[in-house]
Parts: structure tokens; C-alpha cells; sequence
């Protein structure tokens, strides 16, 4: 369990509970399912999932991937996208397993089948790699509890966000600062499937980021009720970055001294809060210069003519045309993503990176093939944060930040029909 940020203000703090315990479930069905002894895999199945009924569950550890599904008909796995293969009946009525092993560092789209018929949506699994699992001897970092702002920039509209500092960060000094959009999914267990703390801390142990205090902000709500996420995240202006800086962050520096300078600033977030990360930097490179943006919106979403409001859709054009920021940015998405009346994020994605490869930016995107969804972001973070952060010196409050020689050689990335005729 982290570590809970100790304060001499009057404040009621929390533990994230259970931050492993997905991990700890995963590997103890694991070894059992390896153990041959099915028998005690049943009744670990049973222990852990005592209503598990018409349905799917996938689970990782390491290299070893376990697919459990219940129903009363035959069972069979899909995967990547192969041809269904028959499960492996447990000794009672309706239960299921598949053990398989991947190569770490891969995301596996997966689909159960029972008697022909879907039992679950089609899902991605990352299989992780090493630093997204704890490592012994690499310090905790600690969490604070549920903070609450009141916006005067968005008319009394109100959001939630933590604080959590990385191992070596000193609340006396200034820190280098990540601020993360949709923060309520990484402060509850650890970020869920993508494991932030224990990505982060790996990191940080390895020196290969520097002690940092991370702001994972919520989307907000207005005084009537009204969510507030693609007002904020999915509108180009310097609206939202401004919260963030002349609301949000002195909050935050009432506990925590923050860098002020961009070079020690990086901002991230996923889908809607890709483009939102993204937006921060363009708007104001001087305090975030380093962008974290994975399955990004850069689509219609908020994009209104007539109102002369502008949506994420413009920024593979407005990167092209206008004056080049001194930014560094992560991208990545997957050809499964989506694609609707706001637009395709692969399509956008892929302009995106056009665009900043173009323009001699400092730039990485990955592209690979999961869905609208937070696996490749889970498989990527270690290898992400660290090119985000890569030569970071605390000794710098600045750096010309330079598109690598070899990424220059290369040419922009092209797009091929794959799933109809071209014609």
C-alpha cells in the first residue's frame, strides 16, 4: 500500500487501497492454472470470482496470459485476431480456462466465444513490460487524499484532483510537475491497468525521470450538474490551461514548491485528454513543454463554426501553419480506434504525427493496433515516460528541444486500405 502524504494542515488523509491487487489476483490464478492441479484452479476461480457467470475475464503477469470464461456452452478463445481455438474445461459445469504465453511489450486483442456466439466484447490486453511491475527495494511514492477546487474561470464549476510525489521529492524544494487530465482513473488502484505509481517509481529509482510531483485532476462539474470533460478537454483556447495555472497549481503549491520553468513541466492524458495535454503545451510552452498524449481526440468533438469555436480537429493543420512551439511529444494510438461523426482518430493520429515530423518537432508516435482504450498507453509507459523525460538535468530551466537526426531520414507515415477493396 503507498505511502500517505503526511501534512501539518488540517486535512483527512487516505491510503490507495489494494494497488496491487490485480497483479497479486493474476499471478496467484496464474501459477495455480500452471500447477495442473485443476481442482485447486477451480476453487481459486471460485474464491476470486464467486459470481462469475456469462462472461470473460483476461488476466497478465509477465509473460503468461490467462483467459477464464463461464458459460454453460463450448468455450473458445480468439486472439489477435485468430480463429477461434477451444478452452479448457474446469471439473464443474461451465467453466473455462486458456493459458498462453506472449512476448512482453505486445497489446492482444481477445474475444470468448460460446457455442459460436460472442460472451464478451472485443477487448485489449496489454502484456507488460518488466518496469510496469514492482521491483524490490524501489521506494513507494505517497498520495494524498481527495482535494476539491471551486473554478472562477468556468463559473463555479467544481473538480477533484490528488497529489502524488514520486520517491525524492522534498515539499521544501522545487519539483519538476506532471499534471494529468482524468486523474481519478490513475489515483484509484494504482491507474488501473496502466500503473502509473509503480511505472513511475521504477523510473524514478533508475534515474531515468526525475522526483516529481504528479497533479491527476478530474474533469469538472458545473453548479447544475452538467460534466464539464469535453467543454474542457476538447475546446481549443487557453481556457483550460489557464485553470490549470492560475487556479489548480497554486492550490497544489500550498504543499508542494513547483518548477516554473517548461523544461521541468510535462502534461498527459488520454483520448479526450490527449488533445487537452496537447492543447496546454500549444498554448503555453513556456510551463508545459513536454506532452504525453496517447489515443488523442483530435476530432470534431467540441468544433462549433458558427459560435467561431475551434475543436481538436485543427491541429494537424495549425502545427503546419503557424509559428513552431519548443515542445517534445509522445503520441501514440491504434488502428482499432474510433471512427465517427467527429471524425478517425487513427486518421488524425496519423496527421498529427505528419504534421510535427514536418515541422522539425522533437517527436514519437507509436502506432499500433488496439482500440479506443488504455492498453497501448499500459504497455507503453515505461518506455514513454522515459523518452518524455530523457536528459532531463535539474541543473537546466531550459533546452532547445530538437527532432532526432534519425527520425528525420525517414519518411512521413502513409496509410493503406486493409479490410475492403480499394476500389
Amino acid at each position: 500500500m503507498r505511502k500517505v502524504l503526511s501534512s501539518l494542515l488540517p486535512f483527512f488523509l487516505f491510503a490507495a487501497a489494494a494497488l496491487h491487487a490485480q497483479s497479486s489476483l493474476a499471478e496467484d490464478l496464474i501459477r495455480t492454472a500452471y500447477s495442473g492441479d485443476e481442482a485447486a484452479l477451480l476453487a481459486a476461480v471460485h474464491k476470486h470470482y464467486p459470481n462469475f457467470a456469462n462472461r470473460a475475464v483476461a488476466l497478465v503477469h509477465g509473460q503468461d496470459l490467462l483467459f477464464l470464461a463461464a458459460t454453460p456452452k463450448d468455450a473458445a478463445l480468439s486472439l489477435d485476431p485468430l480463429s477461434p481455438e477451444p478452452m479448457r474445461p474446469l471439473p464443474a459445469a461451465g467453466l473455462w480456462y486458456k493459458l498462453i504465453k506472449s512476448r512482453a511489450g505486445l497489446t492482444h486483442a481477445w474475444q470468448v466465444f460460446a457455442a459460436g456466439q460472442p460472451l464478451n466484447n472485443r477487448s485489449d490486453l496489454p502484456a507488460y513490460n518488466p518496469d510496469s511491475y514492482p521491483h524490490p527495494g524501489v521506494p513507494q511514492g505517497k498520495l494524498s487524499e481527495k482535494f476539491t477546487i471551486t473554478s472562477r474561470l468556468y463559473d463555479g464549476m467544481t473538480a477533484a484532483y490528488w497529489i502524488y510525489a514520486s520517491p525524492g521529492v522534498d515539499p521544501a524544494r522545487p519539483s519538476a510537475l506532471m499534471v494529468w487530465q482524468d486523474g481519478e482513473t490513475i489515483a484509484r488502484d494504482n491507474g488501473g491497468s496502466t500503473r502509473h505509481f509503480t511505472v513511475i517509481e521504477n523510473l524514478v529509482h533508475q534515474k531515468l525521470m526525475p522526483p516529481s510531483v504528479h497533479v491527476l485532476i478530474s474533469p469538472g462539474t458545473a453548479p447544475g450538474g452538467r460534466a464539464m470533460r469535453s467543454v474542457e478537454y476538447d475546446t481549443v483556447s487557453d481556457r483550460y490551461p489557464r485553470f490549470l495555472l492560475e487556479e489548480v497549481l497554486p492550490a497544489v503549491e500550498k504543499l508542494y514548491q513547483l518548477r516554473p520553468d517548461g523544461y521541468s513541466r510535462a502534461i498527459g492524458g488520454r483520448s479526450s485528454g490527449g488533445i487537452c495535454s496537447f492543447n496546454a503545451a500549444w498554448h503555453f510552452p513556456d510551463k508545459f513543454a513536454r506532452v504525453h498524449s496517447t489515443i488523442g481526440s483530435y476530432a470534431s468533438i467540441q468544433w462549433r463554426p458558427g459560435e467561431k469555436q475551434e475543436g481538436g480537429n485543427v491541429y494537424p493543420f495549425k502545427v503546419r501553419k503557424e509559428p513552431k512551439r519548443n515542445i517534445r511529444v509522445w503520441l501514440s494510438d491504434g488502428a482499432g480506434d474510433l471512427e465517427n461523426t467527429h471524425g478517425s482518430w487513427p486518421l488524425q493520429n496519423i496527421q498529427m504525427a505528419n504534421s510535427l515530423k514536418l515541422m522539425g518537432y522533437d517527436y514519437h508516435f507509436r502506432f499500433a493496433e488496439a482500440a479506443h482504450n488504455s492498453s497501448q498507453e499500459a504497455v507503453d509507459l515505461p518506455e514513454s515516460l522515459a523518452w518524455l523525460w530523457r536528459g532531463y538535468d535539474p541543473a537546466k530551466t531550459s533546452a532547445d528541444f530538437q527532432q532526432d537526426p534519425a527520425e528525420k531520414d525517414k519518411p512521413p507515415y502513409r496509410v493503406r486500405i486493409f479490410n475492403r477493396d480499394a476500389w
